[in-house]
C-alpha cells in the first residue's frame, strides 16, 4: 500500500497495522487514516494518508476520556462487581458518575482509584472483538448483561465489544489500544456520586482545579431526575417509547417541562420589583429566539410588557472594529460593541427618556438612524439577547438590581446507555447543521468547517460568565435527536473522505444511528423550541 505520512510516501505491506508501520510518541492515542479516526491497531488495506491523533487534539481527548471511563468501569467491576454504575454527564474537565444500588464512600473511591492506577501501570492490551448481530444477541442472552445491548437494535453489520483480560464492555467509538495511555487522571467523591477528572485541551499535561458550576449542576440534575422519573434516561428506553407509539406523550412531556420552567422564570422576574431589563446569553443553537418569545408571553401573563433591543445594532463602525490574530475583523469580542452608546441609551430609557435606536448596516459597516424611536413605559421591561449579556462590562453603567441575567443552553442529560453519554456540544452542533441548511442554505460541511471557531468564541465570551446568571434554562428536548436524525443524516452523508471533516461527520452519523426516527413531525407544536431548527416556528 502507498501511504503518505509526514510529507513522505511509504510502501507498506498490506494488512500491516498502523502501529507496526510507523513510530509514534506516548502522546499518540489514535490515527487519522484517509480522514477517518481509527485505532493504532487498524490494518492498512488501502492507499492513502495517515497522521497521528494526539491526546492533546480534540479527537484524541475524546478517546482519552472514553478509555479512562473504560478503565474506571473495569476497576469497579473487579472490586465491586455488583455495583450499578452510571456515567451521568460532563462538568468542567470531569465526568460525573453515580452508583445507583449502594452507598458510595470515600474508602470505595480510594480503592477504585488505586485499582485504576494498577491497571494503567500494567499497560494491559484492549482488544476489539467483532461479531454479527445474531452472535451478539446470543452472547448477551448467555451473559445476562446489558453492557452494549443497544447495538443489537441498530442496523449494523458488526457489533463490537472491547476486552481487557476477562473484562468486556462497549464504548461507542475508537478506544486506546492499551491501558497505559492514561497518565493523568483523578477520582474524587462529589455529592452523591464521584468525578472522573482529566486534563483540559489547553493544559493537557496536568489536572486543573475543577470549577464547581453549581447552577449548571442544578439545571442538569433537574432534568436528570425528571427523565429518570419517566424512565427515559437512555436512548434504548427512548427508542422503546417511540416503537410503542408513545411519541405524542414524549412531545407533550417535553413541552410541559419548558412551559413550566419559563413560567417559573417569569415569576422570579415579577418578584424582583426593580428589574428593568432581562439579559439573555447562551452558546449557539441553544434556542434563544424561541425562548425569548416564550418568556415574553409568560411576562405578559404576569402583567409585564416586554420590549426587545438587539445588541447587534450597536457594533462599532467597521474601521474601529478590532482585528483578531489573523488580521480579520473580530466581531465576537466585547470591543466590537459600542458599549458607551449602548449604556447611554439604556440609561436614558430607564429614566423615561425617548431615544432613537440605531440600525447597523452590515453591508456598509456603519450605524444608521432610521427613525426607530422608543420610550420605556412603567409596565414595560427590556429583553436583550447577545453573546456578552452575562458580562457586566456590556452594561457597566446599569445598577445590578435593574438587571436579571439568564443563561440558556441545551444541557443534554439523555445518555446512549448507562456508560456512554451524549455530548451537549454534539446536540447543539446537530441542531446547528439542521438550522444552517433549512434557513441559510449552508451545507453540513460548511457548518463543520466553522464549528471550531464558534466554539472558541463560546469558550472565551460565554462559558466563563455562565455562573453569573440569576437563573438557567435548559433548552434540551427529550426526543430532539430522534427528530433531527432524518434532517441531518443525509447532509452528513454528503461529506466524503477527501474532506478533513469526514471523521466528524461519521462520528455524528454513528451517534444518530442509535435513534429510532420520529416521523410524526406534525405533532410538534409550532411554538416548540425544536421548530427553530426544523422549520414551522411561529417565532421569527
Amino acid at each position: 500500500m502507498k501511504i503518505r505520512f509526514e510529507n513522505n510516501t511509504y510502501e507498506i505491506p498490506e494488512k500491516q497495522s498502523i502501529k507496526e508501520s510507523f513510530a509514534y510518541s506516548e502522546d499518540c492515542i489514535a490515527a487519522r487514516y484517509n480522514n477517518s479516526i481509527v485505532s493504532l491497531n487498524q490494518l492498512i488495506d488501502k492507499d492513502g494518508h495517515i497522521e497521528w491523533v494526539s491526546r492533546k487534539d480534540k479527537d484524541g481527548r475524546i478517546i482519552y476520556i472514553r478509555g479512562l471511563l473504560y478503565i474506571m468501569s473495569k476497576a469497579f467491576y473487579e472490586l465491586y462487581p455488583e455495583s450499578y454504575l452510571t456515567v451521568n454527564y460532563q462538568l468542567t474537565n470531569a465526568m460525573f458518575c453515580e452508583i445507583e444500588n449502594q452507598e458510595l464512600t470515600h474508602e470505595m473511591i480510594a480503592q477504585v482509584k488505586a485499582k485504576m492506577q494498577e491497571i494503567i501501570e500494567r499497560d494491559l492490551p484492549i482488544r476489539k472483538v467483532e461479531m454479527s448481530p445474531e452472535e451478539a444477541k446470543a452472547f448477551y442472552a448467555k451473559a445476562q448483561s446489558n453492557r452494549g445491548r443497544l447495538q443489537t437494535d441498530v442496523d449494523k453489520e458488526k457489533v463490537s465489544l472491547y476486552y481487557c483480560e476477562d473484562f468486556y464492555h462497549y464504548f461507542y467509538g475508537v478506544m486506546p489500544i492499551s491501558t497505559g495511555f492514561a497518565k493523568i487522571f483523578d477520582l474524587s467523591k462529589f455529592r452523591n456520586g464521584f468525578l472522573v477528572q482529566y486534563p483540559s485541551l489547553t493544559e493537557a499535561n496536568q489536572l486543573t482545579k475543577n470549577k464547581e458550576s453549581l447552577k449548571i449542576i442544578s439545571a442538569m440534575n433537574e432534568y436528570d431526575e425528571l427523565y429518570k422519573l419517566m424512565k427515559i434516561n437512555t436512548v434504548y428506553r427512548l427508542n422503546k417509547k417511540i416503537q410503542d407509539g408513545k411519541i405524542k406523550e414524549l412531545i407533550l412531556f417535553s413541552e410541559a417541562i419548558h412551559e413550566k420552567k419559563i413560567a417559573e422564570i417569569a415569576g422570579k422576574i415579577k418578584e424582583r420589583k426593580d428589574v428593568r431589563m432581562i439579559l439573555i446569553a447562551g452558546p449557539t443553537s441553544s434556542g434563544k429566539t424561541t425562548f425569548a418569545g416564550k418568556l415574553g408571553m409568560a411576562l405578559r401573563v404576569q402583567g409585564i410588557k416586554p420590549v426587545t433591543i438587539s445588541v447587534d445594532n450597536y457594533f462599532v463602525e467597521r474601521e474601529q472594529n478590532p482585528l483578531d490574530e489573523n488580521g480579520n475583523y473580530d466581531f465576537e469580542c466585547l470591543e466590537a460593541i459600542d458599549v458607551d452608546l449602548f449604556n447611554t441609551q439604556l440609561l436614558d430609557l430607564l429614566s423615561g427618556k425617548e431615544v432613537e435606536l440605531p440600525t447597523f448596516d452590515f453591508t456598509t459597516g456603519h450605524k444608521q438612524y432610521l427613525g426607530h424611536k422608543l420610550r420605556l413605559e412603567e409596565d414595560q421591561i427590556l429583553i436583550i439577547e447577545g453573546i456578552h449579556c452575562l458580562n457586566d462590562e456590556l452594561t457597566n453603567q446599569i445598577d445590578k438590581e435593574h438587571k436579571f441575567k439568564i443563561y440558556i443552553s441545551d444541557l443534554t442529560v439523555l445518555n446512549i446507555d448507562y456508560y456512554n453519554r451524549i455530548s451537549t456540544t454534539d446536540t447543539r452542533l446537530i441542531r446547528r447543521i439542521a438550522r444552517d441548511y433549512q434557513f441559510r442554505n449552508y451545507s453540513a460541511l460548511h457548518t463543520l468547517k466553522m464549528w471550531s471557531s464558534v466554539n472558541r468564541g463560546e469558550q472565551k465570551y460565554i462559558f466563563p460568565y455562565q455562573e453569573e446568571a440569576d437563573c438557567m434554562f435548559n433548552s434540551s428536548i427529550l426526543y430532539e435527536l430522534a427528530v433531527l436524525k432524518d434532517f441531518v443524516m443525509p447532509l452528513l452523508e454528503e461529506i466524503d473522505d477527501t474532506n478533513p471533516e469526514y471523521s466528524e461527520a461519521r462520528r455524528l452519523i454513528e451517534l444518530l444511528r442509535y435513534f429510532k426516527s420520529v416521523k410524526e413531525i406534525d405533532l410538534i407544536p409550532n411554538n416548540s423550541l425544536l421548530r427553530e431548527f426544523i422549520g414551522g416556528s411561529i417565532y421569527e
